[in-house]
Formats: structure tokens, C-alpha cells, sequence
């Protein structure tokens, strides 16, 4: 059923007009973050943000559980059929190439300002600035990024616990994604989301650091650049995680990423990964994505060959 999962992503996406679990998180996130944040010091903060973690966490686990049993005792047929829905709605392959080449085709006809903002729709630095090579870089940073947070990592939980688990670590990543983050108003809130964050991703993105090293071998790129600087670089990131499968990306791609970004009007002193040895170009975004593809059809087909071996 992992195949399926796999499959009805590519064909399907993320449709507004479809129900989606990781809107729901969304939504209930949001309601939860009005009611418990603020007033209350730095100890406080953090338990009223563990809190939210397992209200979320849990809500959304055992959702997905029901909606499998259920369905199951209603029709088997019907039960696999929300295995599937379920696995697939927590994978972003398709969205991530849809949204990806909104930016390029800005960036190729050169609407510099159009572009920022569908880069704005994929990353949580301030984008008003950019100019076009730094669109670029953080457009492939935001692709290495995301083929873990989006593909590697949803497969990787769908392999190891099913739909449920998928569901809880994407609970988690929203999470982080929402309010995990350092300044002022979250610092505190967030960090249980945060770390918990950085636990789950631990594995996943070191898999997915090593899947596209081997992706830039089969589509002709620096295979030993990619796996040297995401050993040399990987570690560098103020992210335990985000770094790696960056820096394998910038050693595949021959170019440096990272530096200096704004958030929220805050300079972060990012460090950089990988050397500059190509002249930065758009084509590097669908270079990118590719190596990102491959990654993901790497990624199921060890899942289908442990679930035969199993």
C-alpha cells in the first residue's frame, strides 16, 4: 500500500477542494496557540507548550487510528482505502514541484517580485529583499529541506509504524513549523515542539542526506562532492537536521547555499554550506528537484523491499 500512497501523491497533490488531515492539524494548532500562550514566565511557557504538543500529538494519532478501524469493520476494501488516504495526505511530492516551479517561472521571465512572493508560500525567511540568486538558493535550500519534512520522513514513519505514526510525525512538524520558533514569542512556547521536532527528524534526515548523495550519482552529478560536504558541512547548521540534506544538495549541485537570512526583520548569521564551483543558473531549481524525485523513489523502494522482507 506504500506504492499507492506513493502514487496517489504524484497524481493528486494537495487540492483545496479535498479534505486534508495536515489543514485540520493546522486549524487545531491555531485554536490551541490563542488560549495557552502568554502570561506566564519561561517554565510555565514551556509546560503550556508541552501541553500542546500532546493534545495535538494525540488528537491526531489516535484520529487516524479510528478512521482506520472504522473503516475497516465497515468494509476491508474500505480500510485500506483510508490506510492510503491517510499515508498519501502525509507526503508533499507533487505540492513541493508544483509550488517550486511557480517560483522558476518568475525567476525565468525575470519578475524578480513575483517571485519572492511564491518563495514566500515555501520558506519562513523574510523574502521582500531577495534578490535572484538568492532566490534561487533558497528555493533549492527550501527543496533539500523539504524532500525530508515532506517525503523522506512521512515514508520512513509510514515504513516503521503505518498511517498513525505518519500522521503523529507530521503532527510534530507542523508543530514546529507553527511554533517552534526562536524569538520572543515563541522561544519558550515552542521549545518543546521544537526539540521534539529535532528528535524525529534525527534519523529521517540523515537517510535522506545519503539518498540524495546516491540520487546526484544517477542523474550525473557530484556523487563524492555531495556525500564530502555533507560530512564537512552538514554539522555546521544551527538545525541538528535542516543541514544535512542541504549540504549533501550543495556538494551534488557544485554551488554553496546557506549565509546570512531574515526572519521577522532579525538578521540569522546562517552559515554556509558547500563551495561555489558552478556559476549559480535557475536550471540548478530543476536539478534540484530531480535529485529530490529520485531520493523519493529510492525511499519507497527500500520501504517495498523491507515490507517483502518482513
Amino acid at each position: 500500500m506504500l506504492i499507492y500512497c506513493y502514487i496517489a501523491d504524484l497524481v493528486l497533490g494537495d487540492p483545496e477542494w479535498l479534505p486534508h488531515p495536515i489543514r485540520g492539524m493546522g486549524k487545531l494548532i491555531s485554536f490551541l496557540d490563542n488560549r495557552l500562550r502568554g502570561n506566564g514566565g519561561k517554565w510555565k511557557e514551556r509546560i503550556k507548550g508541552a501541553v500542546l504538543v500532546f493534545i495535538v500529538v494525540g488528537i491526531s494519532a489516535y484520529s487516524a487510528y479510528l478512521f482506520i478501524e472504522i473503516s475497516r469493520k465497515l468494509n476491508p476494501f474500505l480500510g485500506n482505502l483510508a490506510w492510503v488516504y491517510l499515508g498519501y495526505a502525509t507526503l508533499s511530492i507533487k505540492d513541493l514541484r508544483v509550488k517550486v516551479k511557480a517560483i522558476l517561472k518568475e525567476v525565468e521571465k525575470g519578475s524578480i517580485i513575483k517571485a519572492r512572493k511564491q518563495l514566500s508560500k515555501i520558506v519562513g525567511r523574510d523574502t521582500r529583499d531577495l534578490n535572484k540568486d538568492r532566490i534561487i538558493t533558497a528555493t533549492i535550500e527550501s527543496i533539500a529541506e523539504s524532500t525530508n519534512d515532506g517525503i523522506v520522513a512521512p515514508l520512513f514513519y509510514l515504513i516503521l509504524g503505518g498511517p498513525v505514526l505518519a500522521i503523529a510525525y507530521k503532527s510534530i512538524n507542523t508543530l514546529d513549523s507553527m511554533v517552534g520558533y526562536r524569538n520572543k514569542e515563541y522561544i519558550h512556547f515552542g521549545w518543546f515542539s521544537a526539540k521534539l521536532d529535532d528528535i524525529a527528524n534525527f534519523i529521517p534526515a540523515r537517510i535522506t542526506g545519503f539518498l540524495i548523495s546516491a540520487s546526484s550519482l544517477i542523474n550525473g552529478k557530484r556523487i563524492k562532492e555531495s556525500f564530502k560536504i555533507m560530512i564537512k558541512d552538514g554539522r555546521k547548521h544551527f538545525s541538528p537536521n535542516s543541514g544535512v540534506p542541504e549540504a549533501a544538495m550543495a556538494g551534488a549541485l557544485g554551488i554553496r547555499l546557506g549565509g546570512p537570512s531574515t526572519y521577522q526583520s532579525k538578521l540569522c548569521k546562517k552559515p554556509y554550506l558547500g563551495d561555489k564551483k558552478r556559476v549559480l543558473q535557475p536550471c540548478f531549481i530543476n536539478e534540484a528537484l530531480t535529485i529530490s524525485l529520485i531520493a523519493s523513489i529510492l525511499m519507497v523502494s527500500i520501504g517495498v523491499v523491507l515490507k517483502w522482507l518482513i
